[in-house]
């Protein structure tokens, strides 16, 4: 019985990850004190005293967007996350097209960090120690850790994830503690969310940072396959995700501004951007917590790296189970159960692109950091855009019992709302660059150009392998019932099988939703 049970096919670990687990793995993704620090003074500059009101805006949009978003994750099981949702509902073109897409996005958001990496470790060094660190041996190093990071089991980098989301956000609440028991600097004040400081022409500039803020938190369903009763998990940690940064962001930019008093803050954050946080947090709390806070900002990178790390992985592992990427991209570790290949792969990737930069002499910030995130970042808001039309057009395919405000009215409204976002994005650009117009548009024109070839590739992939077109984003097949006294193994792992422990779907809920070519 035992060595029937050990030639099981090994697959990614299921049933593994918590809500918690997942939630670590998408807020980490988000950066929150890079955020903060590194990106939320510039927001108090363009929109003044009602830029924490910009963020309980977007948070407001994508948590629209998940009404829809996690309502279709309870019949989508297909491993593909995003592609197979567009795909659902938008038919298979659309839906390669997304995934390349989807790899374009998380790519992006990912490789690009790596010069922020360099230049966060070295200021840091700067600051504590008067050293100058030289950035592109250190983002060498973080691809190697982060490899080693998202080599391991995903259970290791959950718990990793974890302390280090931890340890960034307790900084954000010890500076938030530190002003409210002290009262800020003319007392504290509500006036921050009053319509007449919100609707200011700078609340456009500030939007379109605040939805950046947000990049990654809907990776929670590239998770299903690892999480415990994903039904649940997904959908949870998706909400508290959303909910979590939104709240966040506000309640800690609004003590900032506390911090100056409302009369001084935007003059402060004008003269030092860079340094709002850490001379807050030096007369609120003492100068050794921003020693600390130096510190947890290159943690902070790094947990951002590997959860992106991680996402693009089981993206690679999906496309490759779907007959897209080459199978040496699908295979998992016997033993950590990682989509090991795909990591090597994606780290190879992010080398070349960060020596490429170096070699190029271009800036690890201004131009590896801002480049390439720029149209990752855009990526991602379109992919969200397609995913948001998907859901009213998958369900009208299918008998459901989701009442209409899931199916129709939220999604529909959050379509509306994440393209006025991706337009202010866009119109916005520059401050997100600070390149010229001619590099602005090359980087815009990054994603319609991907999306288009991935049209081709749809096309292509139908005429000269019509199996693997047909099959695209197909919903998993149940798992047959042994035989009497047959020992019941799990059925290789593949973007369209689901673990033997899962629960069979309801019968509301078909196993092959028609989908449009």
């Amino acid at each position: 019985m035992s060595s029937q049970t050990t030639t099981a096919p090994k697959g990614l670990r299921t049933g593994t990850l918590s809500t918690a687990d997942v939630s670590f793995f998408v807020v980490s993704a988000a950066a929150p004190l890079t955020v903060m620090a590194g990106v939320a003074p510039i927001a108090v500059v363009l929109g003044g005293i009602g830029a924490p009101a910009g963020y309980l805006l977007a948070g407001i949009t994508l948590a629209v967007f998940a009404v829809g978003f996690t309502a279709m994750s309870r019949h989508v099981r297909n491993g593909g996350a995003f592609y197979a949702y567009i795909t659902r509902g938008l038919g298979k073109p659309v839906g390669i097209a997304a995934a390349l897409l989807a790899m374009l996005g998380y790519n992006g958001m990912e490789i690009g960090v790596y010069g922020l990496l360099g230049t966060a470790t070295a200021d840091t060094g700067h600051a504590l120690w008067g050293v100058d660190i030289p950035w592109l041996p250190v983002s060498l190093a973080g691809l190697l850790l982060i490899w080693y990071g998202g080599f391991r089991s995903i259970d290791f980098g959950a718990k990793l994830l974890g302390v280090l989301l931890v340890a960034e956000t307790g900084i954000l609440v010890l500076l938030a503690g530190g002003v409210l028991i002290d009262g800020g600097a003319d007392g504290l004040s509500l006036t921050s969310f009053a319509p007449g400081n919100v609707l200011v022409p700078g609340t456009a500039a500030v939007l379109a940072f605040a939805f950046a803020a947000f990049t990654g938190f809907e990776s929670t369903v590239i998770y299903r396959r690892e999480a415990r009763n994903p039904e649940r998990t997904i959908p949870r940690a998706t909400y508290i995700a959303v909910g979590f940064l939104g709240l966040f962001y506000a309640f800690v930019v609004w003590t900032v501004i506390q911090a100056f008093g409302q009369d001084k803050v935007v003059q402060a954050a004008t003269a030092d951007p860079g340094g709002l946080f850490f001379a807050a947090i030096t007369t609120y709390v003492g100068a050794w917590a921003a020693d600390l806070m130096h510190i947890l900002i290159v943690t902070s990178v790094l947990a951002s790296l590997l959860a992106f790390h991680n996402a693009i992985n089981r993206y690679g592992l999906a496309l490759a189970e779907e007959g897209v990427l080459p199978a040496a991209f699908g295979r998992v570790h016997p033993r950590h159960r990682s989509p090991y290949v795909s990591g090597i792969l994606q780290t190879v990737l992010g080398a070349v692109v960060v020596l490429g930069f170096a070699a190029a002499g271009a800036d690890p910030y201004q131009q590896l950091l801002l480049w390439v995130n720029t149209p990752g970042m855009i990526g991602l808001m379109v992919l969200q855009l397609l995913a948001a039309l998907a859901v009213p057009l998958f369900f009208r395919r299918i008998s459901h019992d989701e009442g209409r405000l899931r199916t129709v009215v939220a999604p529909v409204t959050a379509f509306v709302l994440l393209a006025g976002a991706i337009g202010l994005v866009v119109t916005h650009v520059d401050l997100f660059t600070g390149a010229s117009t001619t590099v602005n548009t090359v980087l815009i024109s990054l994603v319609p150009a991907v999306f288009a070839l991935g049209l081709l590739l749809a096309y292509r992939l139908r005429r000269t392998r019509p199996e693997v077109y047909a099959n695209f984003a197909a919903e998993p097949a149940e798992p047959a019932e042994p035989a009497e006294g047959e020992i019941s193994c799990p059925p290789p792992t593949s973007s369209s099988s689901t673990p033997a422990s899962a629960h069979p779907s309801s019968p509301r809920t078909p196993l092959s939703p028609s989908t449009t070519d």
